[in-house]
């Protein structure tokens, strides 16, 4: 009787595994498979900078206390980069330095710190995820108003400074012009260029800082310099001797215009070559040491109006001779935008819109922008005593239609109390 059940259940088992079992189809892959989702890379905030000047600022900053309330009003505004000027055009340092003089009297103030200026800001900058550029000029010399300054205590320099080819009084040592903001070394010199590497490559060894701005690293003007060692240097670098200079470069009308001489376009080529080729080398000197540190340069932005200077900040594909009669065709070569990181494009204007107007912030910068060629980012930067009323709209012109923005200086910002202004531009910038 048991025998029977057991047959059954094995067929009834069999059964309901055959009727179980059926053949799966293999899926076919999408003849459109979606994209897959590539996150996008986040856009880097464009750095917004302040600049500490330090002639402007001395008395101020010299109580620690005044530094952290700045910096902490600096970052409650918007800003996230500051620059702190170390060097201001009397000569001597707000760092510790084995080439340079303390600074301890500027305009009749006397200050003698305990405690390491720089040091300090690029701390407390830090703590409040502030990025630090140092600035320092780099031709100056002391201050031909007052006599101060390295170049009138130590006569090591005695030679060294600038001459001038003056209308009224020919040859003088721009040390003796007061009119003059600062009394320029000469930027032909080897021994002067070495001396600025130094203090440079010192300062960029012992601090741990973002960016190294170059302030005044051009000559002091279309007068300067025209001393033998120039002479005989130009002469080296044209192939030629010359017999009647400086006639051979310009003579001074009665009207304080220029007459040209036979190498006039020349010798505007040759004197940018001397700043660019020293910009080469600071680029060189300080990549070695930190390569990760960026070259920053500020300039005015009408640069067709400072050739005098020797500043051809532009890349070398622009041809200034297309445009300008003052240019050599090999001019262009002087440009040192590749050079750079950063050009800090002083567009210095009280007009802030106008792209087809000269005079205006907006046609400033996109010039830069034209002639530098992506050669190097272009940051717009502003004058904050310009815009004592509309610094809002100069901030976000420079913000929103470049790489990035600077204002000049603090002293002015605090003056008028622009801080709300300014951070209703980076506000409306940012908001694009």
């Amino acid at each position: 009787m048991k025998f029977i059940p057991s047959i059954l259940l094995f067929f009834f088992l069999l059964s309901f595994s055959s009727c179980s079992t059926k053949t799966v189809e293999p899926e076919l892959p999408d003849a459109n498979p979606p994209a897959p989702v590539i996150p996008e890379e986040p856009i880097p905030e464009k750095e917004k900078m302040l600049w500490f000047d330090a002639e402007a600022n001395f008395e101020r900053f010299s109580k620690k206390e005044n530094i952290t309330y700045y910096l902490d009003l600096a970052k409650s505004t918007g800003f996230n980069k500051i620059v702190v000027d170390v060097r201001p055009v009397q000569g001597d340092a707000l760092f510790k330095s084995s080439y340079l003089t303390p600074l301890t009297d500027l305009a009749g103030i006397h200050i003698e710190r305990d405690w390491d200026y720089l040091q300090f800001f690029i701390d407390e900058a830090h703590k409040r995820e502030l990025k630090v550029t140092v600035s320092t000029t780099i031709f100056t010399a002391g201050l031909p108003s007052s006599k101060n300054g390295m170049a009138y205590r130590d006569d090591t320099w005695n030679g060294k400074t600038c001459l001038e080819y003056t209308k009224d009084q020919g040859l003088i040592d721009i040390k003796n012009d007061k009119t003059k903001v600062s009394a320029f070394l000469n930027p032909v010199l080897p021994e002067v260029q070495d001396f600025c590497l130094n203090f440079m490559k010192e300062l960029v060894t012992n601090y741990d800082f973002d960016g190294f701005a170059l302030d005044y690293c051009r000559y002091p003007g279309d007068e300067s310099d025209f001393s033998e060692t120039t002479k005989v240097t130009f002469e080296q670098y044209i192939g030629k001797q010359l017999d009647r200079f400086p006639d051979d470069i310009f003579t001074w009308n009665t009207d304080g215009t220029k007459r040209t001489g036979a190498y006039y376009k020349k010798w505007w080529e040759f004197r940018s070559m001397v700043v660019r080729n020293f910009v080469e080398r600071v680029r060189t000197e300080i990549k070695n040491i930190k390569p990760d540190i960026q070259l920053e340069y500020w300039a005015a932005s009408w640069i067709h109006a400072i050739y005098g200077q020797g500043q051809n900040w532009a890349s070398t594909e622009y041809d200034f001779s297309k445009e300008y009669s003052w240019a050599s065709p090999e001019y262009k070569n002087a440009g040192f935008a590749g050079l750079l990181d950063t050009f800090l494009c002083g567009t210095y204007l009280t007009k802030i819109f106008g792209l087809n107007d000269p005079e205006s912030i907006e046609y400033g910068i996109a010039r830069a922008q034209r002639i530098i060629h992506g050669a190097c980012k272009v940051y717009g930067t502003l004058y904050a005593l310009n815009h004592e009323d509309n610094i809002a709209d100069a901030v976000y012109v420079c913000l929103s239609q470049s790489e990035g923005l600077m204002v000049f200086d603090i002293v002015q910002v605090i003056e008028f109390n622009q801080w709300a202004a300014i951070k209703e531009g980076i506000q409306r910038a940012e908001s694009l």
